[in-house]
């Protein structure tokens, strides 16, 4: 997105976007317009709905109860949808607000919360998981907000993987492995689809890590000679991905 609009607010909407369309926002998002951040008629924001680029708005009318916004102009093309999938094992609430966040930013495509034996949490509030990823794509100017799938157990994703992912490899980050640098095994998967999972606080279980490396699909990775904190793992994965076989390239 042009620098030069980094400073307007943003705002994830569901309807098309297109030129010289006008549209309503809910009460919600036109109370945060109007009260919160106290935009009036002419003021100007950013309007995305992951399918038609961001577009420049102008509002038209500043009700707390129903802000009525024109479309000027798109000002930049839809970017197109991740193909990185991310599992894992859903922390806290604080931390599990904040891996979802860095996975948004990471230019993760799909985002899997899948319960294991050691899992903190087992009942999850979907409806929040999709609002933290949509609030963390408008503070970051990501344009294609990820998918955030349902919860599923390990032993479901890993039964389901052939028929629900294809030849996509997984990429395990797994404490238990030797200490070693992951580049070599990364980049000998460049041009596949892949995954990442990351485990649990205190890690897999011997089962789960033993059915896990038994399956052809799954490529065990070591992050380096340190045991990372789940949240911390999640991050690093992320970034060695995307730098030695993502869009950082």
């Amino acid at each position: 997105m042009p620098r030069t609009h980094a400073s307007l607010p943003r705002l994830h909407i569901e309807p098309d976007l297109a030129a010289n369309a006008q549209l309503t926002l809910g009460k919600d998002q036109s109370l945060y317009l109007a009260a919160v951040l106290r935009k009036s008629v002419g003021d100007e924001v950013v309007l995305f709905n992951g399918r038609d680029g961001a577009w420049l708005a102008r509002l038209a009318s500043d009700s707390k109860k129903s802000v009525t916004l024109d479309l000027v102009e798109q000002i930049a093309p839809q970017t197109p949808v991740s193909d990185l999938w991310y599992g894992f094992a859903p922390l806290k609430t604080e931390r599990l607000d904040y891996v979802v966040q860095k996975a948004v930013e990471m230019g993760a495509g799909v985002i899997q919360p899948v319960l294991t034996k050691f899992t903190q949490v087992s009942r999850l509030k979907h409806e929040k998981l999709v609002a933290n990823a949509i609030e963390a794509a408008e503070q970051c100017e990501v344009l294609s907000v990820p998918r955030v799938a349902a919860e599923i157990t390990l032993d479901r994703l890993i039964d389901g993987w052939a028929t629900e992912q294809g030849e996509r490899k997984l990429i395990l980050a797994d404490e238990s492995a030797a200490s070693a640098s992951p580049l070599e095994t990364l980049t000998a998967l460049r041009g596949q689809p892949i995954g990442v999972l990351i485990g649990p606080e205190g890690g897999f279980s011997d089962d789960e890590r033993m059915k896990l490396r038994a399956q052809n699909f799954v490529i065990p990775v070591s992050l380096g000679p340190r045991i990372l904190r789940a949240d911390t793992a999640a991050v690093a994965a992320l970034a060695v991905i995307q730098a030695t076989i993502g869009d950082w390239r």
